[in-house]
């Protein structure tokens, strides 16, 4: 475990924490004036191997050469030129800081760091850190990397989970979730919808799909992943062509078939790996999807009558209604989408730059 302390005095800024993944969902603006709720686990922290926010440079004032160095071989509209490695963690993790009044950008409904570091030292005053809790954002404080230090905590580390345990626990995302506008009262303007989770996801997932794809149709399974993956992919790649099989590949799956080029693998949420890849499956081409989502989609869980708990007779089965479903056809995040696409080496291809291109028009005929 960790704590981070300020970088000019020394002062303790967090409790300790332990490192886990980024989310998929770490930078997601999803809908207006939605209140989405912490992006991190009390007593966790992930890193952000790319730079984020202000300083920002627009695409035109970089040359392809600097941005292909840092991994971006498409336009973008443009790419931050702040410290890389960026820490968030969860704001009730957070110790010893201020807010700095005068760096209050966002206040639509909160903050959005769109100012830079909000959060100062206490002992010092040195800003160390951008609260996040603005509406459609994801509640988080996010360290600045050249202001703190990361320093170990005396005690023993517990290692990762294994891929066993991680299926005993089975902690699984709901695709469907209710959502609510900003400060709305309890019971009034909630609503079902698909998981902002599951959108951000998807966006990444299928951007690796095109770049898999070769420029040929892609077929996924039948039933939730179909739902999710299979009306972009049928609307984005070209019919003719013998399709390439996408399948579901991890713990507890069987071995995916040879014919199986693409994989729908589960990343490890502490560690950040994918699942490994052996065999004759280890030429296959792995798309990641968030542990907690491919769990969901490799062993769905069906609505079925559970024995009532209490002091229920023998035999008594409960009826609850199912959880509700949104009502709309599942659209992945453009933004996860784009941001991914354009570090795949793949999308040099002249006809994954034209889906880029269009990504508007694919927004509003509800690809996205």
């Amino acid at each position: 475990m960790f704590v981070f302390v300020c970088a000019g005095c020394g002062a303790e800024l967090t409790a300790p924490l332990s490192q886990v993944a980024l989310p998929a969902h770490a930078h997601q603006k999803y809908g207006n004036g939605i209140q989405l709720p912490v992006l991190m686990e009390p007593g966790t922290f992930a890193v952000d191997p790319e730079p984020w926010g202000p300083p920002w440079r627009m695409w035109e004032a970089i040359h392809p050469d600097e941005a292909a160095a840092r991994g971006v071989y498409a336009p973008v509209y443009a790419l931050s030129d702040g410290a890389p490695g960026a820490s968030v963690i969860a704001p009730g993790d957070v110790r010893g800081t201020l807010l700095i009044p005068e760096k209050g950008g966002g206040y639509c409904c909160g903050l959005d760091g769109a100012d830079g570091p909000n959060m100062a030292c206490e002992a010092c005053g040195l800003p160390v850190a951008s609260r996040i809790d603005d509406c459609s954002l994801w509640q988080a404080v996010w360290l600045a990397p050249d202001a703190v230090r990361r320093l170990p905590v005396d005690g023993v580390d517990s290692a990762p989970l294994s891929w066993a345990e991680l299926m005993a626990e089975g902690k699984g995302t709901p695709p469907f979730e209710p959502i609510a506008r900003w400060g709305a009262r309890p019971g009034t303007s909630h609503w079902w919808s698909w998981s902002p989770q599951w959108e951000a996801a998807a966006g990444r997932a299928l951007a690796h799909l095109l770049a898999a794809s070769e420029g040929r149709p892609v077929t996924v399974p039948d039933g939730l992943t179909g739902e999710v993956f299979q009306r972009a992919l049928d609307a984005l790649l070209p019919a003719g062509p013998p399709a390439r099989r996408a399948v579901l590949a991890g713990p507890g799956r069987p071995a995916p078939d040879a014919d199986a080029g693409i994989l729908l693998v589960p990343v490890h949420p502490q560690t950040g790996e994918p699942w490994p890849l052996a065999g004759p499956a280890a030429s296959a081409y792995p798309v990641p999807l968030p542990f907690g989502v491919w769990l969901w989609l490799a062993f769905p869980e069906p609505y079925l009558p559970v024995p009532a708990s209490g002091g229920m007779p023998d035999g008594v089965l409960r009826d609850d209604p199912p959880t509700p479903r949104s009502c709309r056809l599942f659209r992945a995040d453009p933004t996860a989408f784009q941001h991914t696409l354009v570090r795949l080496p793949a999308v040099r291809s002249p006809w994954l730059r034209e889906i880029l291109k269009n990504l508007t028009g694919h927004m509003r005929a509800g690809l996205f």
